[in-house]
């Protein structure tokens, strides 16, 4: 048999100028981290299956096996999209409940743009991803909330964050 020529591809995403794609993951850190990843795993694929606006895919993905480290890759239209979704219910309340109590769990996030820019927050994590290779630095003041992080003018629908400094470091 004669090997054939793979058929090489691309995507033409010029429709998608805005497009930022998100990696998360959930790390075991504990035994009780593990009744803590799958108790978190269907209520996002519930949501995302409720396809909030903006959501372009949703793609789960294994990041390890021992210790379990789940997560997944999102494609948004744009980051207003995404920062909507996460401000509100019910991410917001997950937000909200994990920065209250890890549950044995590490977590973090690292977003890019297709105009450029990427940023990153890591909770409980050993070096991983950009925090692999590159300095870290506590994320406050400035470096609090992705949109700080990217140095974003504040977004047009003034919807709070989940949390917010004060509260998360003022316990």
């Amino acid at each position: 048999m004669t090997p054939r020529r793979p058929l090489r591809q691309t995507a033409d995403l010029s429709q998608y100028p805005d497009l930022v794609v998100i990696y998360l993951g959930m790390r075991v850190r504990s035994p009780r981290g593990i009744l803590t990843l799958f108790r978190y795993g269907p209520r996002i694929q519930k949501s995302a299956a409720a396809k909030p606006d903006g959501l372009l895919r949703h793609e789960m993905v294994t990041w390890g096996l021992v210790p379990p480290h789940l997560g997944m890759r999102q494609y948004w239209r744009d980051f207003d999209s995404l920062e909507k979704w996460a401000r509100t219910d019910p991410h917001a309340a997950w937000w909200r409940d994990l920065l209250n109590d890890m549950g044995g769990t590490g977590f973090w996030h690292e977003t890019y743009f297709a105009r450029g820019g990427m940023e990153s927050v890591f909770l409980d994590m050993p070096p991983t991803g950009f925090s692999a290779f590159a300095p870290v630095a506590d994320a406050r003041q400035s470096l609090f909330s992705a949109r700080r992080r990217l140095r974003l003018a504040e977004g047009e629908d003034g919807t709070p964050s989940p949390v917010t400094e004060q509260q998360l470091y003022d316990k």
